[in-house]
């Protein structure tokens, strides 16, 4: 028996409703697979914690989630906690100290969804957003000057190594070799002129070593435009911090709606544990209505059963999931039903172990 052990942190909002579902879809996928079992342990960490203790997780959290192969984590932030405290005290300290430089956000057109744009069929979108994850434009370099005066100024710094830039680039490349060996490097080197051609050389130098890949590259506001105008012609796009959680937004919202875009924070060496994580945020505006789509959570934990080496298992919880969303039968609000949280996720489940 292979046991898996999984830090589980429900985080904020929404958080808790759809990790709870998610936990449900791990535990069913153990069942099915026969050989698989997942310890997990919860831990209370995110802004209700952090307005009782001023602080978004224990001194020693981090140490804590060490020992863990896995995390899987809901959501995080709430009104009143800024979101550079709740980020950067929580989500940030764990991408980085675990070096999970490489977040990975699929995006495809659902069976049973309707994209906003117009003529798409299912499966028409199907790409891959690499964003990495480590440094770039989200470096905690800089400060500020004159504060509360009229000369008051901010600098932050964008940061890219060599390291940085080449093993998420690296990572592109292998994946594309498993897709459709197609990819696309986004860039903004026209006006950006300084990190922006430091990423399009070691893009190109990295290149050199997979010739038999099909590779391009944009300007990122030219990309956004395509990822609307013709999202079909992209396989694995490959983009800095800033770049990649853009446009890996607008692919979600593109294949439509981010409440079903799932990620990964993954450290591909697996000296550290990987994070598991919807790309939606906690959603405070529906929190405890029991209404939230909970599938961005579930396909995240399909995503984590690839990381385990399910994939077979993992092909089966997304074929589950489009099954029942092409049913039409139990779909959440924001997909035009009236299910409830757990009734779409009984739906995929029950699904998912009629596979069997």
């Amino acid at each position: 028996m292979e046991r898996v052990s999984c830090a589980v942190i429900p985080g904020d909002g929404i958080g808790p409703e759809v990790v709870a579902e998610g936990v449900k879809v791990l535990e069913a996928a153990a069942e099915l697979d026969g050989g698989l079992a997942f310890d997990f342990t919860e831990f209370p960490w995110g802004c209700e914690y952090y307005a009782r203790r001023q602080e978004m997780m224990p001194a020693d959290g981090l140490d804590t989630l060490a020992g863990f192969e896995t995390i899987f984590l809901g959501a995080v932030g709430y009104p009143g906690v800024p979101d550079h405290v709740s980020l950067w005290g929580l989500l940030i300290p764990i991408r980085r100290t675990f070096q999970q430089y490489v977040n990975l956000r699929p995006a495809r057109l659902l069976r049973g969804v309707r994209s906003p744009l117009r003529d798409r069929e299912a499966g028409s979108i199907d790409l891959v957003v690499v964003r990495e994850n480590s440094e770039g434009e989200y470096s905690s370099m800089g400060g500020r000057l004159h504060a509360g005066t009229p000369a008051e100024m901010a600098i932050q710094n964008t940061v890219f190594t060599r390291m940085g830039v080449e093993r998420v680039v690296r990572y592109a490349y292998e994946l594309a070799g498993k897709r459709r060996g197609h990819l696309t490097s986004a860039t903004k080197s026209n006006g950006i002129n300084i990190t922006m051609p430091y990423w399009d050389e070691v893009v190109a130098a990295v290149g050199a070593d997979y010739q038999h890949i099909r590779s391009d590259q944009y300007h990122i506001d030219a990309l956004a435009a395509f990822f609307v105008t013709r999202p079909d012609t992209f396989d694995v796009v490959v983009g800095s911090n800033l770049f990649g959680d853009i446009l890996s937004d607008l692919a979600a919202a593109v294949m439509g709606g981010i409440g079903m875009a799932p990620a990964a924070n993954l450290n591909p060496e697996r000296r550290y544990p990987s994070m598991f994580e919807p790309v939606h945020g906690s959603a405070p505006d529906i929190a405890g209505r029991g209404i939230a789509n909970p599938i961005g959570q579930i396909w995240t934990a399909k995503m984590l059963l690839d990381h385990l080496g399910k994939e077979e298992l993992g092909a089966a919880l997304l074929d589950s999931i489009e099954t029942v969303l092409a049913r039409g039968e139990t779909l959440t609000p924001d997909l035009g039903g009236h299910a409830s949280t757990s009734d779409l996720s009984d739906a995929i489940v029950a699904e998912f172990r009629s596979r069997e």
